[in-house]
């Protein structure tokens, strides 16, 4: 979904910032995307404190539960991939069809 540029924007994975380890970072949306997995449960607390963290340094987190990557009808996973986008978006101040100052164009037919 969001490897190699497909969305039109840059994540990075397994980002170190401060205590933590991003997911996934989109630094120009400031935006992280956390895959929320069975060690997430019972650990809503943790979890929301460093949310609380990263949003006191302007990082926006977004958690995603794993499952619904894997569901059959790529409807859920869909749904997932257009709130990144409109959040890299709506965060960045650019389309996703723009490209970032400094680099080419290229054609992007497979967004997946």
């Amino acid at each position: 979904m969001i490897r190699k540029d497909r969305l039109g924007f840059h994540f990075r994975s397994g980002l170190s910032v401060g205590p933590y380890v991003l997911d996934f970072y989109c630094a120009e949306a400031t935006l992280c995307i956390e895959l929320d997995g069975e060690q997430h449960q019972g650990r809503e607390n943790h979890d929301a404190a460093r949310d609380a963290w990263l949003a006191s340094k302007g990082i926006h987190v977004l958690r995603i539960p794993k499952l619904d990557l894997f569901e059959d009808t790529g409807l859920v996973s869909g749904r997932w991939v257009r709130e990144v986008t409109r959040l890299c978006e709506e965060r960045s101040g650019r389309s996703s069809w723009e490209p970032r100052e400094g680099t080419r164009l290229r054609r992007n037919d497979d967004a997946f």
